[in-house]
């Protein structure tokens, strides 16, 4: 059901490091609710990684425009946005089975049936199942900002990530990114300003408030109350 899980480890060229070939379900990581949504859930909302691309008119039984996240976490903000937004269709890329198996128990309970999700290395996915020019979003929330300066090469934002990400986009669409670690924000901005074919969304050149699209997560508000900030950047495909 969930094999070749890689674990989301990056190096400068946007790729996975670290693999590992096939999930081992150990022990005392899975609650049984998140187990249980796993077994009855993957047949109708899960997709195993096969090298062959998506007709996402027959996956969704729509042709609603197609918004893809990766590293949805316990994908509770994923599932928010599937409910609130029932006119599109939302994929979910995410490598840790817990989370993988508390999204599809979330979106069960919410009744959500626009929504699908994946256990794979989101790279691998993009070169081999999502076809160019088919999404009209792409959303990075909070990925790992890799904070030591010797590290700061394993950030999945980098430039050939952003430029392929701009080839599975729709004319328009927009790749949104948020991070609460301003120097990953900064980095961000440099990375995806110098890449042809993107236009910033920001009035001001730089951030955007964090659009009504994206839910606030207990992490962030929490955060928030520290004084924490965080950067939303969306770039649109030119």
């Amino acid at each position: 059901m969930i094999n070749n899980v890689i674990s989301p480890e990056y190096n400068e060229d946007g790729r996975v490091m670290r693999r590992v070939r096939s999930f081992v379900r150990r022990q005392g990581r899975l609650t049984k609710r998140q187990e249980e949504a796993l077994e009855s859930e993957w047949a109708e909302m899960g997709i195993d990684f096969i090298n062959e691309p998506f007709d996402f008119a027959k996956l969704f039984n729509n042709s609603n425009p197609v918004i893809l996240e990766i590293g949805f976490g316990m994908g509770t903000s994923l599932v928010t946005m599937a409910e609130q937004n029932p006119d599109k269709n939302f994929l979910g890329i995410e490598v840790h089975a817990p989370g993988v198996g508390a999204c599809l128990a979330s979106a069960k309970e919410a009744n959500v049936t626009n929504l699908r999700v994946m256990c794979h290395d989101a790279i691998e996915v993009l070169d081999f199942m999502i076809p160019n020019g088919s999404l009209a979003m792409v959303q990075l929330f909070f990925p790992d900002p890799w904070h030591k300066s010797k590290h700061s090469k394993r950030r999945i934002v980098q430039v050939p990530f952003a430029e392929k990400i701009r080839t599975k986009l729709t004319d328009g669409g927009v790749f949104h990114m948020a991070t609460d670690w301003e120097p990953y924000a900064k980095h961000m901005l440099e990375v995806m300003n110098s890449v042809a074919g993107y236009e910033n969304v920001s009035v001001s050149g730089d951030y955007v408030p964090r659009p009504e699209s994206r839910p606030e997560t207990k992490f962030e508000k929490r955060g928030q109350r520290l004084g924490h900030g965080v950067w939303d950047l969306m770039f649109k495909r030119i």
